[in-house]
Order: structure tokens, then C-alpha cells, then sequence
């Protein structure tokens, strides 16, 4: 079967899951523990198909490492969270209650798992472009890689301040939000290196097009780029909607929107 055609189908069979499960469950964050599994699965599978047809598959399988390692390291944040206990993620609750029933099972088919698992087949794409146009590694590759490493370096840090902060409050040694360490720059942090990733595996991909031959319109920007511009968009949206929710919490939540960058790590903004 065609690489491409096979990601399609496990994709449909992964979103058949998820909404037979979130309908017999009642609970509706299926696609949440599928997100850091489906798209390894899917990178593999280009990548395998590379080597079977004999391609040049190094870039393909360094691409298939990083994505290993992402998914691996996301998983470990979600599982010790407690997402595969049967936790549903609070925003969905939420969500449930502002909607009618058959309103929210229309967003739960349509969004939470056709956007979202459509979009985890497309953040992968460019893995498809590196499969159609094989070309040796290049230092831009060494670069890129460097760069997703660095990335996943620092989501992994964001994560760790983060889930001492939620342990110390929980123990009754902390209060209120996280402002401190990385979330001194940056309100969502580990948002930022998430999306970042992703942009760099779209980089690679569009780094294996320049090597065969590609222009700039084809190459270094292909058709692909439809991921990391629509998982940025998801994540602007989720970002918008989660501070919504702490602000109602928090007062003094304000204050912080104020001096601290939303996404993009910067030095904080002075108050006056």
C-alpha cells in the first residue's frame, strides 16, 4: 500500500476509535492520549516505506528519531498526569456544560477529534516530502535536528517546572499560577517549544525538496506548511480560551498577562 494512503487509513481508524470510546465512556480525551502516539506511528511509516524501496532514508530516519523522541516524552509528561487513568481534560467539562448535548457531540466528531486528528496527520507531512524527494543530508539537517533537540530540551523543562509547581501546590506550598523559572518569559512556554518543534520537522522536510532540486516555491515552501500554520492556530485558540478560565480564577491573573508574553519567550514588560 502507498505510505501516504496507509497513514490515511490508520489516521481513520485511529479517529473510528476515539469516537466510539468518547461516546462509551462519556469522556471525551481520547484524541488527547492518542496525540503523542499517532503521529510516531505515522513518521515510521514513511520511513520504513524509504528504506523497503531503497531510497536514501537517512533523513527520513533521523526525522523518525526526533518524532520518537517527542512522542516519547510527551507521553511520560501526560501519563504521570494522570491522562491515561481516565482523567478528562477540565477544558472539555467546560465545554460540555456551556453546550446542549447534541451540540457538543457535533463539536466532539467535527473538532475535537476530525480537526484534531486530521491535523496530526498533517503536522507530519513533510516526512511525505522527504519520502518523494530523497536527497543526502545536508548541515541544514544537522542544524534542524539540533534545533528540534534544543526545543524538546526545553518543553521538557517547561513540563518539570511546571509539575513541581501543580506537587507543591498540592501539598498546600504553593498558590495561584506559575510565574516563575520559564513562565517568568513566557505565559505557556512549553507552548511555544511545542509549536517550535514542528516548525523545525517542517524545516527538515523542506530541506530534503531544496536538496533534490526544488525551488523556493515547492521547496522551502511546500504545501506542507498547512501543519505547523494550523497546530499554531489550535494552540492560539486553546491558549485564549485556558486563560479565560484562569483569569476568572485568578485576579491577579491580569497583572501577569500584562508584564509576561503570552507565547514567545521575552524578558518581561515593565509595569506602570
Amino acid at each position: 500500500m502507498d505510505p501516504l494512503t496507509l497513514v490515511v487509513v490508520v489516521a481513520a481508524v485511529a479517529s473510528g476509535a476515539c469516537w466510539v470510546l468518547s461516546i462509551a465512556t462519556r469522556d471525551t480525551s481520547w484524541v488527547d492520549r492518542a496525540w503523542s502516539i499517532v503521529p510516531v506511528v505515522y513518521v515510521w511509516i514513511f520511513a520504513i516505506a524509504a528504506l523497503t524501496a531503497g531510497f536514501d532514508a537517512a533523513r527520513l530516519i533521523v526525522m523518525a528519531v526526533l518524532a520518537t523522541a517527542w512522542g516519547a516524552r510527551l507521553t511520560f509528561n501526560f501519563a504521570r498526569k494522570g491522562g491515561y487513568t481516565g482523567t478528562e481534560d477540565y477544558r472539555w467539562a467546560i465545554l460540555r456544560g456551556r453546550m446542549r448535548p447534541w451540540q457538543f457531540q457535533a463539536f466532539n466528531l467535527l473538532f475535537i477529534i476530525g480537526f484534531q486528528m486530521t491535523l496530526l496527520v498533517l503536522i507530519t507531512l513533510p516526512a511525505h516530502i522527504a519520502l518523494t524527494t530523497p536527497a543526502p543530508l545536508t548541515a541544514w539537517d544537522a542544524l534542524f535536528s539540533v534545533l528540534f533537540l534544543a526545543l524538546l530540551t526545553g518543553e521538557t523543562v517547561a513540563d518539570q517546572q511546571q509539575w513541581d509547581f501543580h506537587r507543591r501546590k498540592a501539598a498546600g506550598e504553593a498558590s495561584g499560577f506559575l510565574a516563575a523559572g520559564l513562565f517568568r518569559y513566557s505565559r505557556h512556554p512549553n507552548f511555544f517549544f511545542e509549536q517550535s518543534q514542528w516548525w523545525i520537522f517542517y524545516a527538515i522536510g523542506a530541506t530534503a525538496a531544496v536538496a533534490s532540486g526544488a525551488g523556493f516555491i515547492g521547496g522551502a515552501l511546500n504545501w506542507t506548511i498547512i501543519g505547523p500554520i494550523l497546530l499554531t492556530a489550535l494552540f492560539i485558540g486553546s491558549t485564549i480560551f485556558t486563560e479565560s478560565i484562569s483569569a476568572s480564577r485568578y485576579p491577579e491573573y491580569a497583572q501577569y498577562r500584562r508584564t509576561t508574553s503570552m507565547i514567545v519567550p521575552l524578558p518581561p514588560r515593565a509595569t506602570t
